[in-house]
């Protein structure tokens, strides 16, 4: 997949063979790439051939050790997979539409589902992972035990398969784990030894002791050390010297331990291994076997997912997309419902990133409109005093029609009544030709917004129900700013109005 200028980055085309990988060491380091081309054509792209390596084809058993081997690691190995590897194309070369506003493809190299299902399903067929979910305790690549497991073993268990272990072991082997078990205290032993050198130490002396060891392991000043020792309770204080004494107490044993057996030969540790393993309580085998049992470096899952093998109930990332706003709500809703049932390491984890753009985008707009609704304000309150100003003027010019009429019989409500209809008919009027204006105004205005976005569900309109709002605010407007000037020509004196001229 191109850009607008059909390129691609150099990223791709080093991963599409196009460029050497000297180009793209020149490339890293910040120089220009060097000795490749610049164009390829369209035949060009179409006709290299690729090849697929599936992992679950990259093990073999071997009948010697009962073990899968891994081909890839040597030449001769690769050179075979890569000869009987799947062939894939370039089938075409596509580019977004220039009008387009969104793109679900993401990266340049593209291909269909029916790819991926492939792979799953050869991962699901290969001998290696169905060998290695038949025994899903070991590791069918080292041979070593998954640690994941060793808690889910009983007591018995761990006998047999340390037992086992130990007797696959050669001389030396059994030597070794002789001056390991030896190594080890007898649990109340050490216990004895740190309870009776606990005895009759003071705090002030746990703390110094614990900050000279401390000192040692840590770059942490010595009164920081002393510092953070103070505000230690008794309780945690004590339980840290006793941790320091019991490893202090192991290491001495094991130190004698090791010096005390070093002129033995391998044989008889050896012999005296298989003597000791049959006095061993169940305690000593489920102690001893976190000691020495070795374990493979990976676990159950990493060898099913490096053999190819896929759990599709399982996907590490799920994709929704809907078809408006309203569907995104709903979608988010839902998981929102889910998650407020479940622990918080079962609760769905997701990025709203439209919800993200909106929200930006609706901070913005919400900027502009207090600032478009300030201007506002001040125009109405500017416009209430005109109007008011206005409307006084038309009372000082009509004092003798004033007069008049309150010598034929008409009262001061009646003439301030009088006025403020009248500012009710212009308020009312002036609202409807605002409206009308402005209904007007949204067609030229869709049309400009048409052309610019091209978003055609895109539109300006007013609501019949905001026209009508609108409305009544210029007509409560007008009458606000007609009642002083009314009120006034209700004062006024009818004699001194029709002397007026």
């Amino acid at each position: 997949m191109v850009d607008e200028h059909n390129e691609l980055d150099d990223m791709t085309l080093y991963a599409l063979g196009l460029i050497p990988e000297e180009a793209m060491q020149a490339v890293a380091d910040g120089g220009d790439p060097i000795g490749h081309q610049d164009q390829w054509s369209y035949e060009e792209l179409c006709g290299m051939d690729f090849r697929a390596i599936l992992s679950a084809d990259c093990y073999r058993l071997d009948e010697a050790t009962g073990l899968y081997s891994d081909l890839r690691e040597t030449e001769a190995g690769l050179r075979y997979l890569y000869d009987n590897a799947l062939n894939l194309n370039v089938t075409g070369i596509i580019r977004k539409k220039a009008d387009s506003q969104t793109n679900i493809l993401t990266g340049s190299i593209c291909y269909p589902a029916s790819l991926t299902e492939h792979l799953m399903g050869k991962g699901d067929g290969a001998e290696v992972v169905q060998a290695q979910m038949e025994d899903p305790s070991t590791d069918l690549l080292t041979g070593l035990p998954f640690a994941s497991n060793t808690g889910s073993l009983s007591a018995a268990e761990k006998e047999e398969e340390l037992r086992a272990y130990l007797e696959g072991l050669d001389e030396t082997g059994k030597a070794d784990a002789f001056v390991t078990v030896s190594s080890l205290p007898d649990p109340a032993m050490t216990e004895e030894q740190v309870s009776a050198a606990l005895e009759g130490v003071t705090r002030e002396e746990m703390e110094q002791t614990l900050a000279a060891m401390l000192g040692q392991q840590m770059s942490v000043s010595q009164s920081e050390l002393e510092e953070y020792l103070a505000g230690m309770d008794d309780e945690a204080l004590k339980e840290n010297f006793s941790q320091l004494l019991t490893a202090q107490f192991e290491a001495q044993y094991a130190a004698q331990a090791a010096a005390r057996l070093a002129l033995l030969p391998a044989a008889q540790k050896a012999a005296a291994l298989g003597a000791a393993m049959e006095d061993w309580t169940a305690d000593e085998w489920d102690r001893y076997y976190d000691e020495l049992m070795v374990f493979s470096d990976s676990s159950y899952e990493e060898n099913l997912r490096a053999m190819g093998w896929v759990d599709r109930d399982a996907p590490s990332a799920i994709h929704l997309y809907s078809a408006s706003f309203e569907d995104k709500d709903l979608v988010k809703a839902s998981i929102d419902q889910y998650n407020e049932g479940v622990d918080e390491v079962q609760q769905i984890r997701y990025t709203d990133y439209v919800g993200l753009m909106m929200s930006a985008v609706t901070s913005i707009i919400d900027a502009i409109t207090y600032v478009l609704v300030a201007f506002v304000g001040i125009s109405l309150v500017v416009s209430s005093i005109m109007i008011g100003v206005i409307t006084l003027i038309s009372v000082q010019e009509r004092t003798k029609e004033i007069g008049i009429l309150r010598a034929i019989g008409a009262s001061k409500r009646d003439v301030s009544s009088m006025f403020n209809a009248e500012t009710v008919i212009i308020g009312f009027g002036a609202g409807l030709l605002g409206v009308a204006v402005t209904v007007l105004l949204c067609i030229p205005i869709n049309a400009i917004l048409h052309q610019v976005t091209g978003i055609g569900s895109l539109n300006a309109y007013l609501p019949w129900q905001v026209g009508a709002v609108l409305v009544g605010i210029s007509v409560l407007l007008t009458l606000i700013a007609g009642v002083i000037p009314s009120r006034s020509a209700a004062r006024k004196d009818p004699v001194v109005a029709l002397r007026s001229e």
